[in-house]
């Protein structure tokens, strides 16, 4: 419609759908708490185990492997404060050894300060021989890798990594937050070999607050609860569920994967707005094209373009984009995934990143490349220099 905005900041939270919309409002509307055993208590219940289902389904897994949490950072500090217990033969505790990739979310890096680093290649992608050579320097490790950056949309082979740690008697734990709908390819296929999966309802349609972590077997499980309780979610995360997120989720989990495969029409506007956005500047350097990404997400800097400034015009101006994570209380940092990468300062200082969905218009797109040619007025076209 005439005037409204473009949001072209889908990695750091999708819009609500239709479907988890319904859910929850069909939820509010039941009374019972899930642990009780009269009928309003099993309404309820019901309500959470079908969610729990669809979440599983989604990530190829097993409903009773699913516990639901607050979102993927209480999930990412359960696991690596508490660490898991009956996984690979033996407990990863917490107190033992924490591998953690370089280009991790900050939720990971703040919840495990004294983790080990596992580098990143000038691809983004995990160096592998490095991974395997640290792995085989100590016991057996905990590790943590995500399935796609939320900043660049790099898209590490999980399966591959999975084999690596596995060799060294580790487990693996996938943060696929981003994956939900921006993959080619089925997400579980994408995540074989994971230990533990942590998905966030929002990002992929579904409400804000709830998210899950999916265990790969019924062996595995936290090394002890992060939050005592009453012995909600087979004891490993207590307190009442929260019955209209969680239902919320649900409903967007089951959608997402009913969709099946990634749109063309995603990987299509995605294409398009990089090659207008080398035509208005052909200096522009885009993060991870040509390799594997989300089919949804293109992160890029323009030297002499700082991302601080640009945002602000391209908020004025009715368009909603990112400098990167949005996780950061509002504020523009300069980006450790793109140090972590070897990038050069103008690239850091610079970055933006715009990431689209369903939803997106091409004329939204249209937008943001007016904004940008709008910035870029009287700077020249100029072919990117190597440094």
């Amino acid at each position: 419609m005439p005037g409204a905005r473009a949001y072209l900041d889908w990695n750091a939270s999708a819009p609500l759908l239709p479907e988890a919309r319904a859910a929850m409002l069909a939820a509010l509307d039941e009374a019972g708490n899930p642990s009780s055993i009269h009928a309003e208590g099993r309404a309820a219940r019901a309500i959470v185990e079908a969610a729990r289902a669809e979440v599983a389904a989604l990530a190829g897994g097993e409903a009773e492997n699913v516990v639901f949490t607050s979102g993927a950072t209480e999930a990412i500090n359960a696991v690596l404060r508490r660490g898991l217990g009956g996984c690979c033969g033996r407990d990863l505790a917490v107190g033992e050894r924490v591998i953690v990739g370089a280009t991790e979310h900050a939720a990971v890096f703040a919840a495990a300060a004294a983790a080990e680093i596992a580098p990143v290649g000038p691809d983004g992608l995990i160096d592998r021989a490095a991974l395997a050579a640290r792995l085989v320097e100590g016991p057996p490790a905990l590790v943590m890798i995500q399935l796609a950056n939320n900043e660049t949309g790099i898209r590490q082979d999980i399966p591959a990594l999975a084999g690596i740690v596995h060799a060294a008697g580790g487990a693996l734990v996938v943060d696929a937050v981003q994956g939900p709908g921006r993959i080619a390819g089925p997400l579980a296929a994408a995540l074989d070999g994971a230990d533990a999966v942590i998905l966030s309802a929002h990002k992929f349609g579904g409400p804000k607050g709830v998210g899950a972590l999916i265990f790969a077997d019924r062996r595995t499980r936290l090394a002890s609860a992060l939050i005592a309780g009453g012995g909600q979610e087979r004891g490993q995360r207590g307190g009442t569920e929260n019955i209209p997120g969680i239902a919320g989720m649900g409903a967007a989990a089951r959608a997402v994967h009913a969709a099946g495969k990634v749109p063309e029409r995603l990987i299509h506007l995605r294409d398009t707005f990089e090659n207008h956005l080398n035509h208005i500047a052909a200096d522009a350097l885009i993060a991870g094209q040509g390799g594997p990404r989300l089919a949804n997400t293109s992160l890029f800097a323009i030297p002499g373009l700082s991302a601080e400034k640009a945002l602000i015009a391209f908020d004025l101006a009715g368009v909603a984009l990112s400098s990167g994570s949005a996780c950061s209380s509002g504020k523009v940092r300069a980006s450790h995934v793109l140090r972590a990468m070897g990038a050069a300062e103008w690239v850091i200082e610079g970055a933006l990143r715009v990431s689209i969905g369903p939803a997106t218009r091409e004329e939204d797109l249209e937008r943001c490349l007016a904004v940008l040619a709008r910035q870029l007025r009287g700077r020249g076209n100029r072919p990117r220099s190597a440094a």
